[in-house]
């Protein structure tokens, strides 16, 4: 059985809008179904003196496991030249697990639902796009929660 899950995409390195749409259709190969929000240019939070992201959100059904799809999704990004060394550098690709599911995973360095999922407009801006009545960890309407990430201040521009 397939169960819908929500990928988070970002890129500040090279053409992150191609490498966005690209990584979006190359989730095709995980399942079925593949809608992707909204693009968004994003001011870095954590490094100053970064490029911006491109931040989106995919959604789509998936019968792989939620390790396995962590997996899978993470030879994605190094398909796209990612190699993870350093939190919060820039990145050709990144792609998060944020939801799979009404699931709750905590093992083996997997976190489902993403334990940040809450804080971060980048994120929330997207999924709210993507899929307005959506209802997140906690029971918290996604409108709900950007409203509260709207007061962090962090610059968040659509672009398509």
């Amino acid at each position: 059985m397939a169960t819908k899950v929500f990928v988070g995409l970002g890129s500040n390195l090279g053409d992150s809008r191609t490498t966005v749409r690209c990584a979006a259709r190359a989730l095709a190969s995980l399942g079925y179904g593949v809608a992707l929000s909204p693009l968004y240019r994003t001011v870095p939070q954590s490094i100053a003196l970064q490029p911006p992201y491109i931040n989106a959100v995919a959604a789509f059904y998936t019968a792989w496991p939620p390790d396995t799809l962590l997996t899978l999704l993470l030879h994605i990004e190094a398909r796209f030249g990612r190699f993870r060394r350093a939190r919060g550098e820039s990145r050709t690709l990144d792609l998060d697990l944020l939801l799979y599911g009404d699931a709750q995973v905590a093992a083996n360095g997997l976190m489902i639902p993403h334990p940040r999922i809450l804080e971060r407009r980048f994120v929330l801006e997207p999924l709210w796009a993507l899929e307005p009545d959506l209802i997140l960890p906690g029971g918290i309407p996604v409108a709900q929660a950007l409203l509260r990430t709207a007061r962090q201040g962090v610059v968040v521009d659509a672009m398509d």
